[in-house]
């Protein structure tokens, strides 16, 4: 068994589901996850995640959340065990940014 994941940060997931509470229980859920989880590779986040991931670069994984209603890009530092939340919005929101960079 690796270490557990570290989610940095819980207060910009927290920032969206105040103006969108209807996010509030799928990012939790996300957040539960992650932070349980133990990965070493994207192969394992796969997994767990299935179709609700892609990977683009930078180490970064972009997943949809609450039946594709919300997105999250995150870094994933697999050697620090960390996972860096770069952008949580809506599917419109994330249509106008470059995951890749965000």
């Amino acid at each position: 068994m690796g270490v557990a994941i570290q989610v940095l940060s819980k207060s910009t997931l927290r920032a969206f589901w105040q103006k969108h509470p209807q996010a509030r229980v799928p990012l939790e859920t996300w957040y539960a996850s992650a932070r349980a989880a133990r990965w070493t590779q994207p192969a394992e986040i796969k997994r767990v995640f299935g179709a609700n991931v892609d990977f683009v670069g930078d180490s970064r994984a972009i997943f949809d959340i609450g039946g594709n209603k919300y997105r999250i890009v995150a870094h994933i530092a697999f050697d620090w065990h960390q996972v860096m939340i770069k952008f949580v919005g809506t599917h419109a929101e994330y249509d106008r940014i470059n995951p890749e960079t965000v």
